[in-house]
């Protein structure tokens, strides 16, 4: 083997080893940035030397032409579906039924796993090698996506130590909340002609697997967990946990909660904890998966005609309920987006009463056939969003109303566009002068993480409209104390205070200022690199689509708003009245003296009650350290608010140390 060859492997061999630390261990060792440049590494290496590339090179992953069709592929054993419980009595049911099935006295361990809420995925390696990905289907015959399958980085493209001759291993493709909720939001905020707003993450995952072109499927935020095997030649398990504990060491992704008990009161009381905790998941869970341990007994307690009868599903209790649609509401983004929002009778779900519901768009309107004056069914997914689940067409009485697309802003009467005939996401295109855009952007420009402007509310921006006090986001540079003793409430102590919070937030940073204009697109972060990068708001305004992507993490969806926002006439008069005004904010000057926090990775979860997550991220920077968004060994300490989710269990975990806003405080001054 020359040298470069070896150079090679070894960049596969790492890259497969990150894959590995990320996907299986939950533990990575290197950022996304250092990742891709090894990545990079390695496809210029192969593209000066063709004739090295392997199947396996994790260049690999998206490649071939689209497919006109999917071909069918019978499974070598059928993936039957589980019976599903509701209720610990229907699983104590199911424990007897085992017992009996066993010989006497015999004594069985059970393994509990997550049902997480994706897709159905068989993969068949051989020799170490994927080779075939197919659907679950009818149990009997599924759909072969193998080049699809490839595109997930969790799924390994070589298996890692000595695997079987042949292994088919069965599990669950899915997406993650927090992937699915950004993706989404992309969605909402593009404008072209696959603008689709997915109901949920089942049906993201869903539809992102079965993608005609694997470079689409790429696209998506797919991860996969290993739940089961189907064939193997080569090696003969005794029990379902040494499965699972090979698959992790050949680099396959297994769900981090799945545990085995020797008691079945232990599984009752591990199916409690898993309910309790559902929502504090970073993926959808509608249930546990209980299953035999022993793979001899398995054997002998065999199948029924559709499931097995030593596994069963206990299913979460959805939080549910029926109510009427008084009417459906369009609300108006700050980017003119318009959204369908079903007004209802107000209603108690799962411990909290609910009135709202949102539609997201109309092509999910066409597909409820929701209708005001409808009975529904809603649910709270996540604990948290109510949505209409579906709608009880039994009790129409025909006085509904059909809900039309608008042709008109609700708000301010102008034009809609909703681009390709194919976009389900209207805008409103007054956006110079609809009020609601106005009001949104105002509160988004005065908001914490951005301008901070004290005082500066929804009532009181609500009024400064109304009044005609301000028309663009600069107005609020030309309030007087004579104008806002004329509005509800204000006398002259909570106007000087206002005026005060005005004067002050001109010394905002730069990337606030430009996160506070409302940029479609652009958050938080993307402000902060976009700053970072040009370090003036000139040299933004300047910019061309190439010179943003030259960015790492600024994609061409971003790059198109950036260079669309500021190309127009209205924002460059927007941008020089703010001048006037004295309006200058300049970048984040590098902190002088200590950095405590110097070579430090540090983790917020939680809410906080004195700083913003901004405020908090920023402060971190100032004094040397760098955010994750997810706990690992390389994490120096985690900080942590009310209201924590699993990132503080993780720690934990880890035993990583977890600090709140007082110690945080310390630790910044010492």
């Amino acid at each position: 083997m020359d040298k470069i060859e070896k150079k090679i492997e070894k960049l596969r061999q790492t890259i497969r080893r990150h894959n590995c630390l990320y996907y299986v261990e939950s533990q990575p060792e290197i950022a996304d940035f250092e990742y891709d440049q090894l990545l990079k590494t390695l496809e210029a290496l192969e593209s000066k030397h063709p004739d090295l590339i392997t199947p396996d090179s994790p260049t690999q992953r998206v490649g071939g032409e689209p497919v006109k069709d999917f071909v069918q592929v019978k499974h070598s054993v059928p993936m039957l579906s589980l019976d599903n419980t509701y209720a610990q009595e229907d699983l104590r049911e199911w424990h007897e039924r085992v017992q009996k099935g066993l010989r006497s006295g015999e004594k069985s361990a059970f393994v509990v796993e997550l049902k997480i809420d994706g897709m159905g995925l068989s993969l068949i390696y051989e020799k170490g090698l994927l080779v075939r990905a197919a659907t679950r289907g009818d149990g009997e015959t599924g759909e072969d996506i193998t080049l699809n399958a490839r595109t997930i980085r969790s799924v390994p493209l070589k298996l890692s130590g000595h695997p079987p001759e042949k292994l088919e291993v069965r599990g669950e493709v899915y997406v993650s909340k927090k992937d699915f909720d950004t993706y989404n939001a992309a969605l909402t905020e593009q404008d072209n002609e696959k603008n689709i707003v997915y109901a949920n993450p089942r049906n993201f995952a869903a539809g992102s697997l079965r993608q005609k072109t694997p470079r689409l499927t790429a696209q998506r935020p797919l991860r996969f967990f290993v739940h089961s095997f189907g064939s193997v030649q080569g090696k003969e398990y005794h029990t379902h946990d040494r499965f699972l504990r090979d698959c992790r060491a050949y680099g396959l992704p297994v769900e981090p909660l799945t545990t085995t008990f020797d008691s079945f009161d232990e599984v009752l009381r591990q199916c409690e904890r898993l309910e309790k905790d559902r929502y504090s998941f970073s993926f959808e869970a509608d249930g546990a998966v209980i299953k035999i341990n022993d793979i001899a007994q398995r054997n002998r307690l065999g199948f029924t005609f559709k499931s097995p009868r030593w596994a069963v599903a206990y299913k979460f209790p959805a939080a549910q309920a029926t109510t009427r649609v008084n009417y459906i509401e369009m609300s108006v983004g700050r980017t003119g987006s318009i959204t369908p929002v079903a007004k209802l009778e107000p209603v108690e779900c799962g411990g909290v009463t609910i009135s709202n519901a949102s539609l997201h768009n109309f092509d999910e309107i066409r597909r409820l056939d929701v209708r005001a004056g409808d009975w529904v069914m809603v649910e709270r997914a996540g604990e948290v969003i109510p949505k209409v689940v579906k709608v009880i067409t039994a009790k129409r009485t025909g006085q509904e109303q059909i809900v039309h697309l608008p042709e008109q802003c609700p708000v301010c009467g102008g034009k809609t566009d909703k681009g390709k005939e194919t976009d389900v996401i209207f805008r409103c295109t007054n956006s110079g002068v609809c009020p609601a855009q106005l009001e949104k952007g105002l509160l988004h420009f005065a908001g914490r993480d951005a301008m901070d402007i004290e005082g500066m509310g929804e009532a009181v921006v609500q009024e400064l409209l109304a009044k005609g006090f301000v028309s663009d986001l600069a107005d609020i540079y030309t309030l007087t104390k004579d104008q806002l003793l004329q509005m509800e409430g204000f006398k002259d102590k909570k106007a000087d205070n206002l005026l005060a919070g005005i004067e002050r937030s001109k010394g905002k940073f730069l990337d606030r200022f430009v996160f506070g204009l409302g940029i479609r697109d652009v958050g938080e972060k993307a402000a902060y690199l976009l700053v970072d990068h040009f370090q003036s708001l000139s040299g933004l305004m300047a910019a061309e689509s190439e010179d943003l992507l030259a960015i790492h993490e600024i994609g061409p969806v971003m790059a198109e708003s950036i260079v669309s926002y500021f190309r127009q006439s209205s924002v460059k008069n927007l941008m020089e009245k703010f001048v006037r005004l004295g309006v200058e904010p300049k970048p984040e000057a590098v902190k002088k003296g200590p950095k405590p926090f110097a070579g430090m990775t540090i983790v917020l979860t939680g809410e906080l009650k004195e700083y913003s997550r901004a405020e908090a991220e920023r402060l971190i920077r100032e004094y040397g350290g760098k955010t994750s968004s997810s706990v690992s060994s390389k994490t120096s300490f985690v900080l942590a608010g009310e209201n924590p989710g699993s990132k503080l269990k993780k720690a934990k975990k880890l035993d990583i140390d977890i600090v709140d806003e007082f110690e945080f405080k310390k630790r910044m001054s010492s």
